[in-house]
């Protein structure tokens, strides 16, 4: 299975957390039913984003 990535990063952890809950909640507005896993990362310039795997 591959992650999915969310394509915006934000700069605090809160911010992404937001949307982590977001999409753990109405994951079928971006048409996803049943997320297996939805996950919090931090990329190389230090920002976070949001993975997911479907």
């Amino acid at each position: 299975m591959n992650w999915i990535y969310f394509a915006k990063l934000f700069r605090t952890r809160f911010q992404a957390g937001c949307l982590a809950k977001r999409l753990e909640q109405d994951g079928w507005i971006y048409g996803y039913h049943d997320l297996q896993l939805v996950e919090i990362y931090r990329s190389r310039k230090g920002k976070y984003g949001v993975r997911f795997l479907p």
